[in-house]
């Protein structure tokens, strides 16, 4: 259950570049029934792994997506596979195709998918594009219009120059809360197209905060959140011109797909207070969340080159079977008492999420050698 009030109180825009007017309603109110999208559902269970190709796959990734799918199993439920591939410049060609081939390694399925992700038997299936986040523009379009009528975003044209300058002056401050977005483009434009004229480009869209905004929700593996983004985060961009970002990408599938719980990393347990207000705008009811410790190196920071070879690929294109590597990531989840070889079978009887402990997991050299990376 999450609850979420947002406010988008009035504000003085420009007509031009320097004329006042008023930023929009005092009250956001969202009537969802024209937009394409179908109720979620909250029956029966619909979970989803979302890998974006934009890099190997590794074990912080490996454990994600299987207690996402043991959790999909145990429910018995329903699993989508959703490509998320909207940071162009990140999109790695051949990634899509790897991550396929690597989640199939490691004994992970799914009921629904990218055409591409499906053996040859079906790979033809016309339906499958729906499943990729480059082929939805369409629904972000018009979620980010309805956004943009009700007054609850507004554009910007700070560049990261802007920014750094803004933060780096001497009233800035080192505090997280004193480094949030500081609203220098909040009620400076009438609409979309002064900024870009103005500025000379496409702006970003940013949505409206306010710093008394609190947002809580249940989260079924931390157990109850509640935080004021405002307060931290300020204003966020949703979209680049009428391209949708992360933000906003994501609360349109998932509501779209029906999943009714996301399994995903810890490191985004902060960005769903932001995605709840934005749910929240768009008058739909979110799904439950599970967010899970991360996979980090013996220094604590998150896996990365610096921490070696740890490619699923790698251990894949060597010829060796994923039950090392299941072994230790059921072990790291406190489903073994040992660091042995698993099966994916083993894995799914053996799985207790009441035992995943609070603590990121570490993948030391030892461990990173014994599973053979």
């Amino acid at each position: 259950m999450a609850t979420a009030s947002p406010s988008c109180g009035k504000s003085a825009v420009d007509d031009g570049c320097g004329q006042a007017g008023n930023a929009g309603p005092d009250k956001v109110e969202f009537d969802m029934t024209i937009l394409p999208i179908p109720s979620a559902v909250s029956t029966p269970y619909v979970g989803r792994l979302a890998p974006a190709p934009t890099g190997a796959l590794h074990p912080g990734n490996a454990r994600t997506f299987l207690v996402a799918v043991l959790r999909a199993r145990r429910a018995g439920g329903r699993l989508i596979l959703r490509l998320e591939n909207l940071d162009h410049p990140k999109v790695k060609p051949h990634a899509a195709a790897e991550c396929y081939r690597d989640l199939r390694w490691l004994g992970l399925d799914w009921d629904e998918g990218p055409a591409a992700s499906f053996p040859p038997v079906r790979g033809n299936d016309p339906a499958g594009d729906q499943f990729v986040q480059s082929e939805r523009s369409a629904l972000y379009r018009t979620a980010l219009d309805r956004l943009r009528q009700a007054g609850a975003i507004y554009p910007c044209v700070c560049t990261r120059k802007d920014l750094d300058q803004y933060q780096s002056a001497p009233n800035a401050g080192e505090d997280l809360r004193e480094r949030r977005y500081p609203g220098l483009c909040r009620g400076r434009f009438r609409d979309g197209a002064v900024a870009a004229a103005c500025a000379g480009r496409e702006p970003a869209w940013r949505f409206r905060l306010d710093d008394d905004a609190t947002v809580a929700f249940d989260d079924g593996f931390y157990g109850r959140q509640c935080g004021r983004p405002g307060e931290w985060s300020g204003d966020f961009p949703i979209a680049r011109g009428d391209q949708a970002g992360y933000q906003l990408a994501v609360v349109v599938d998932d509501h779209a797909m029906g999943v009714t719980e996301v399994v995903r990393g810890d490191d985004l347990l902060a960005s769903t207070q932001r995605q709840i207000l934005l749910y929240a705008a768009l008058g739909l009811t979110p799904p439950r969340f599970y967010h899970l410790p991360l996979v980090v190196g013996p220094d604590g920071r998150r896996l990365a080159k610096r921490h070696g070879d740890t490619r699923l690929s790698c251990l894949r294109q060597a010829g060796r079977g994923p039950e090392r590597l299941l072994g230790w990531l059921a072990w790291s989840c406190g489903w073994s008492e040992s660091l042995r070889e698993m099966s994916f079978n083993e894995v799914e009887s053996a799985a207790d999420f009441s035992k995943i402990p609070r603590e990121p997991a570490v993948l030391t050299p030892e461990d990173a050698a014994w599973i053979g990376f």
